[in-house]
């Protein structure tokens, strides 16, 4: 009898212990460091649009890095509803916006009064991907290369026609930097999206459309319209044959991005986890392989190489978009 009591203290030590040990573990200051905290990204735009599908893919590869992962669509006045519920956030690394470059670096330009300092009122980051643009020749232009287009606008000013998705958008502007930097006159045609601008060159209504290369890639490689030109440092991977302006010989580059940013005042610990992880998910390679099928670069920048570009692209856009005299109210 006292040999059993004796194993059934022993017993109730030992359970006792155990849950004593696992309450500490549970309630340590170490195990409730280790919780992951949650993360809203807000996307300016609606389900289904590029800025959309980045920051899903975005959202599914950080899985491991954070809790609960919610992609909230704000859409509306070109991401800046999205943009400002940033700014409003509390500053703890639960709200992040994905927007693609032009509300950072083209709206403070553009817009006569802007609710937002596009510097001051947002953290960096990471700069999540480039893209590039196409400069794209179509029947009714027939030139195949940059010199050509050069000469023949020089010729014939009035055949330099160029079509874009719209007016005070980055291909617009692309449009103002390119008459700058070759030293042409260009007639810009707005159009209401790029699928209208397609139309209006394969129907021979315009000589040329700039916009962003995966636009146009499937109708150039059908020989339907040719892409004479890539805006970036590097050729496109979309369209390896395609020489960059630099190498066509005109002093020119501009890229657009994709970028991860928070409300202003962000702390060190907060960044430092987000930037490590959006780092980290451009490197794998089932991301990169999924972002250079949709026209991406993928970068994967920490928060100083984002404020740089930034920066660069700031000053950059200002003269060009000067030059047309665009101002929205």
């Amino acid at each position: 009898m006292h040999h059993i009591n004796r194993l059934t203290r022993r017993t109730l030590g030992l359970t006792a212990l155990s849950l004593v040990s696992l309450s500490m573990a549970i309630f340590s200051p170490s195990s409730q460091a280790q919780e992951k905290p949650p993360l809203k990204i807000l996307v300016g735009f609606p389900p289904g649009g590029s800025a959309d599908v980045l920051a899903r893919m975005v959202a599914d590869a950080l899985r491991d890095d954070f809790g609960t992962i919610v992609v909230d669509n704000k859409p509306g006045a070109g991401g800046r509803i999205a943009l400002n519920m940033t700014k409003a956030a509390k500053p703890d690394g639960q709200t992040v916006v994905i927007l693609p470059s032009g509300p950072m670096v083209l709206f403070p330009h553009v817009y006569k009064k802007l609710d937002y300092d596009a510097v001051k009122d947002f953290t960096p980051i990471s700069q999540i991907a480039r893209f590039q643009f196409g400069v794209v020749s179509g029947p009714a232009s027939n030139v195949k290369n940059m010199a050509e287009m050069k000469a023949k606008a020089k010729a014939d000013p009035a055949s330099a026609s160029y079509g874009t998705p719209g007016a005070g958008t980055l291909p617009h502007f692309m449009g103002v930097l390119l008459e700058q930097s070759a030293g042409i006159q260009l007639n810009h045609i707005p159009f209401q999206g790029g699928a209208p601008a397609n139309n209006a060159l394969l129907g021979g209504h315009i000589g040329y459309k700039f916009d962003v290369v995966s636009e146009t890639a499937e109708l150039h490689r059908s020989g339907k319209v040719r892409i004479i030109a890539v805006t970036g440092a590097q050729r496109d991977a979309q369209v390896p044959e395609v020489p960059t302006l630099q190498e066509s010989g005109i002093n020119m580059e501009a890229t657009a991005w994709f970028a991860m940013y928070g409300p202003a005042g962000l702390p060190a610990e907060a960044l430092g986890r987000l930037e490590k992880a959006m780092m980290k998910m451009a490197r794998h390679p089932a991301m990169k392989e999924k972002m250079v099928k949709l026209g991406y670069e993928p970068i994967g920048s920490n928060s100083a190489d984002l404020a740089a570009a930034q920066k660069a692209d700031l000053a950059r856009w200002e003269k060009p978009i000067k030059a047309t005299g665009v101002q929205l109210d």
